[in-house]
């Protein structure tokens, strides 16, 4: 058994979150923990919404709120669709509670002891308007080197060139078009290129990520420079030094904080446990933790805080760059073993775009469809590897040829041949050379499907367990046991029904990372009792250190299904099964894009 931590990237609180997002870093996460969990290790999945920086504040301003209200309001939003997507967090939390504070500055003020944060004087720009700073990407102007008139004051998407605001032509605020003033500031900055090396020692020794992750990752370290660590927020951490953490006017940068999380979650969640220190079994590279497992999940927009940044933080709190320096109260903290980036869904032929109302949001998607089968089209058509386009024909037909017409059919005819011609699971004969051909298919997939789950290989592992359904259909149909009505023909009725089950329970639990609340049904329908996928629960919890109380995700995951076949008890009573996914109408596609059309 290992401990296995699954670090999902934070979703911004600044409004819903739509398919593209949780394609990303939701259900491959999820996949994987519950796939990890069944396999007999300890898994610690957590994260939570990302609620500071200039995004929300200048959001909750054109609102008429604060920007903890905007938080408060997207955060349960946040929270109510990971729950109804099944995603089963040990801990999602958010990074406004007092704890997520105390860590952050915990690393914050270890950094700065061991000479890794310095303090610098540099350009910002800020608002005419609301004297407020414009973030990077806020800014847009012409780009110096290619003349491309929409280049981002952090980046021209036309050429591919870094730029900082001031460089760009005729620079206008993104908010309300007004020309920023750059005026000079005083801010802390990571010393990035004192880690060049240690993070070059430690990707050098990466084996099995995905190419594009170590390739990008790669490249970054040729050119790293000094990067900001805060801003002129008046919403953020404070700054924990003497003479600038009472100042309103100064706050630790989104970005800093927002990585953090994955730390501060897992603290929380040994508090809330009532083991405090048990969060070191998957961060401590010293103790209980040195052979722990830690995978980032999230969309390639991400790889650069990931496979960069916070190994930075981590390697200069543990005193390990080139500075040297001592570890902070928390100890030498562990590296990531692997960051697992997604590539973009992209919708319809275009890029997700709220404000174009190129978009679905996943409490739309979900008030509509159900939660499996927008999982089901994740795992096996999703952004894995390349980027992917959502098509609604692509999945109506996905629906109704693969979940309705391929496992849907085999559970409910397999089960319903079953509760007619025998009211239970019947007694096995004598097995031929095709029932046992069938049995040795199911049983070989959990190997098979494991693997490549564990190696994040979800859309081959998926159809593996796909393959198994396949089989057993063609064995169905092969065998016909409809056919079998005579007396004398009865017992070879009931092998080929027992053994259908069977190869229908196994399959199931191949299917279960992918698809646990039909899952459970199918569980259920075979006369399974209790819980055979458990499902995250919302609670609402008080701040453990006096802030206000917020919704969490967490559940009891020790309960449920282990990775392995489970012969089924023959004389166990039957249903008649009612289906388990929905067939949806064609006219399902016209209706979908007439929304998108608006």
């Amino acid at each position: 058994m290992s401990h296995v931590l699954a670090a999902v990237a934070w979703p911004y609180a600044n409004g819903p979150r739509h398919i593209g997002h949780v394609s990303g870093f939701g259900v491959p996460s999820d996949v994987f923990s519950r796939y990890m969990r069944m396999a007999g290790h300890d898994v610690l999945m957590v994260s939570g919404t990302d609620e500071h920086g200039t995004p929300i504040q200048v959001q909750a301003d054109a609102e008429g709120v604060t920007a903890r209200e905007l938080a408060d309001r997207y955060n349960r939003v946040i929270v109510e669709d990971l729950h109804g997507l099944g995603l089963s967090y040990d801990l999602f939390t958010r990074t406004t509670t007092r704890n997520h504070y105390a860590v952050v500055q915990e690393l914050f003020t270890a950094l700065e002891r061991n000479g890794y944060i310095v303090k610098r004087t540099t350009l910002g720009a800020r608002s005419p308007s609301t004297g407020r700073t414009l973030p990077d990407r806020y800014i847009e102007g012409t780009c110096p080197i290619c003349g491309y008139d929409s280049a981002r004051g952090d980046q021209c998407d036309n050429c591919g060139n870094q730029l900082d605001p001031e460089q760009l032509i005729n620079p206008r605020s993104k908010i309300n078009g007004e020309t920023p003033e750059f005026v000079e500031t005083e801010h802390f900055f990571l010393d990035l290129p004192a880690f060049a090396e240690a993070i070059g020692n430690w990707l050098d020794q990466r084996e099995n990520w995905r190419p594009n992750v170590l390739k990008f990752s790669r490249n970054l370290l040729d050119d790293l420079q000094p990067r900001a660590i805060t801003r002129d927020l008046e919403w953020g951490v404070p700054i924990p030094l003497d003479g600038w953490r009472d100042r309103n006017d100064k706050r630790i940068y989104v970005w800093f904080d927002a990585v953090i999380g994955y730390l501060s979650a897992s603290i929380e969640w040994a508090r809330r446990s009532g083991e405090p220190e048990a969060w070191r079994k998957w961060w401590s590279a010293d103790g209980d933790g040195k052979d722990a497992l830690g995978y980032y999940f999230m969309g390639k927009d991400n790889i650069v805080f990931h496979s960069v940044i916070w190994p930075a933080l981590l390697l200069g709190y543990s005193g390990e760059g080139d500075k040297g320096g001592d570890p902070g109260e928390l100890g030498r903290l562990n590296l990531p073993t692997e960051v697992v980036s997604s590539e973009f869904l992209t919708m319809e032929g275009k890029k997700f775009s709220s404000s174009r109302r190129v978009v679905i949001y996943v409490r739309d998607f979900l008030e509509r469809y159900d939660a499996d089968a927008l999982r089901y089209f994740i795992a096996v058509a999703g952004p894995e590897s390349n980027d992917t386009d959502f098509t609604w024909a692509e999945f109506v037909r996905r629906n109704n040829d693969e979940l309705v017409a391929g496992w849907g059919n085999l559970v409910n005819r397999s089960i319903s041949l079953a509760a007619k011609n025998f009211g239970a699971i019947p007694a096995v004969s004598e097995l031929t050379p095709e029932d046992e051909a069938l049995l040795a298919v199911a049983r070989t997939g959990f190997a098979t499907v494991g693997e490549l789950i564990g190696k994040h290989r979800q859309k081959a592992a998926i159809g593996e367990a796909m393959k198994v359904v396949a089989e057993a259909n063609k064995y169905l149909s092969d065998q016909a046991p409809w056919k079998l009505k005579s007396e004398e023909q009865k017992p070879r009725q009931g092998t080929v029904l027992a053994v259908a089950l069977q190869v229908v329970s196994d399959a199931n639990t191949l299917l279960t990372p992918f698809l646990p609340h039909s899952a459970q049904k199918v569980f259920e329908l075979l006369g399974g009792e209790g819980v055979h996928a458990p499902m995250p629960s919302i609670e609402q919890v008080d701040d453990l250190d006096g802030g206000p109380s917020y919704p969490v995700l967490t559940g009891d995951y020790t309960i449920g299904a282990r990775w392995e076949s489970v012969p089924l008890v023959a004389g166990t009573p039957l249903a008649a099964p009612k289906p388990v996914f929905r067939k949806l109408e064609p006219s399902v596609i016209e209706e979908e894009l007439a929304r998108l059309a608006g």
